[in-house]
Parts: C-alpha cells; structure tokens; sequence
C-alpha cells in the first residue's frame, strides 16, 4: 500500500525535501565562504597613511633610511622645510598625501606626480671599503639583504667607499650594530653597519679611501662590514657599482 500527498508518494516528496535542503545547504556554504573571503579584506589592505612616530635620537635620514626611502620626498610629503628640525611623538607621512601633494603644487607650481620624482645624479667613482672575502652576497637570507657581507678581522680599518658627509652615526637601527651612513650627492649614499668603534661623526666630510670605522662582529658572532649603496633611497647592489 502507498501512501500519497497532494499527487505524490512519499518516497518521492521526501526526496525532493532532501534535494532542496542540499541546495540551501550549498548556497548557504557559497554565501558563508564569499563572507569570509571579502569580509576579511581589512586585514589584507592598508587603509590611510602609513605612519612612523618620532622617537628620541632619531633624524629625518635614519627613518627614511629605515623605510628604504629618499629623505627629500619624506620632507616634501611631511611639509618640512628643515629637514633637521623634527621633533620627538611628531607623525611622519610615509606615503604621499593629499594635503602635500596641494601644498607642493602651489608651491611649485608643476605636476604633484613630478614632484617626487628626484633626478638621478651621476654615481661616484667607488672604491672597496675594505678588502676580504664576499660573505653575503645581495639579498641574501643572512642579515638585512640590502647590502653585501664582507669578511676580515675584528678591529680592521674601515675606508669611506667614496667622498662625502656622513649623515647618521650612532646604533638605533639593531639589525645593523654601530652604523654610517655617507651622503655622497643628493642620490647616493652609503653604510657601513656591524662596527666595533666609529671614527667619524655626524656631519664630518670624509675623504674617499679615509678610514672610518673599525671592523666588528656581524651575524653568528663573525667579524664583518655590512655594505650598502643605496639611490634615491633605494638599494642596489653594490657588486653593480664596485670595482671587479
């Protein structure tokens, strides 16, 4: 005997229950996914302006340094005019923003996507700043990657690569120990981080072959100089600048 109910049996209404309920199921499941997918978004993408808070010591070439980018575009989008004049808990922009890209416009009166394109000057003629072996090639694993490893003795003499001032020294960057950095134009400069004792100051014009520093210990206790080079900012391979 079967029984049926509005013109069908019950196995097939039951069925039919079963296979809308799987329907729901699925879209519900697609629904949920797609929630977690995009509802998650903020995690992912930065909203607003990245932002550094001045601390005790700092200068405007060290944090821009640190953020791998050119201290005269952080002043720009900052609005400072006296790149020595900065103060500690201020916020620095590390993004363009509205206001200075306007301000800058006004100012100078050309494109705000020019503004911050800087001229890139001729690079030096660059000496080694010491001779040893090539430890950490560029992007390395071992340390920072900007620069290279180059091994020697603790306490050997560390030469000035090229002419110019040296703009920051001092130990607030770990990953590099006690550091110099050397501004040799507006485009290039030069560090020289994991040394046992500075010999130049902040502000000292340096001659290139001068000596500089003395040799310390870098990664797993083994004496040597982290070289960089960087442009506008950025870092490059010193192995495509230096001498072969």
């Amino acid at each position: 005997m079967v029984f049926t109910s509005n013109g069908c049996d019950f196995l097939s209404c039951a069925t039919s229950e079963y296979l809308t309920s799987m329907r729901i199921y699925k879209l519900y499941s697609i629904l949920l996914v797609m929630v977690l997918l995009f509802g998650c978004t903020p995690t992912i993408v930065e909203y607003g302006p990245r932002v550094h808070v001045v601390k005790a010591g700092e200068t405007l070439q060290i944090i821009a340094w640190r953020y791998g980018l050119d201290a005269r575009n952080l002043a720009q989008w900052n609005l400072i005019d006296n790149p020595d004049l900065i103060f500690v808990n201020q916020q620095l922009n590390l993004t363009p923003n509205v206001r200075s890209r306007t301000v800058s416009v006004q100012r100078d009166s050309q494109d705000s996507e020019q503004i911050f394109d800087q001229p890139i000057l001729p690079s030096p003629d660059w000496l080694w700043p010491i001779k040893g072996p090539l430890l950490n090639t560029y992007g390395s694993d071992i340390g920072t990657g900007k620069g290279i490893g180059i091994g020697g003795e603790l306490g050997y003499d560390i030469h000035a690569a090229a002419t110019g001032q040296v703009v920051y020294a001092g130990d607030e960057l770990v990953a590099y120990g006690q550091l110099l950095i050397i501004q040799h134009n507006p485009t290039y400069l030069s560090a020289y981080g994991h040394n046992d004792r500075l010999i130049v100051s902040e502000g000292d014009l340096v001659e290139q072959g001068q000596v500089i520093a003395a040799m310390g210990l870098g990664p797993g206790q083994q004496p040597q100089l982290h070289f960089e080079i960087r442009r506008n900012g950025a870092s490059v391979d010193p192995l495509s600048l230096l001498p072969r």
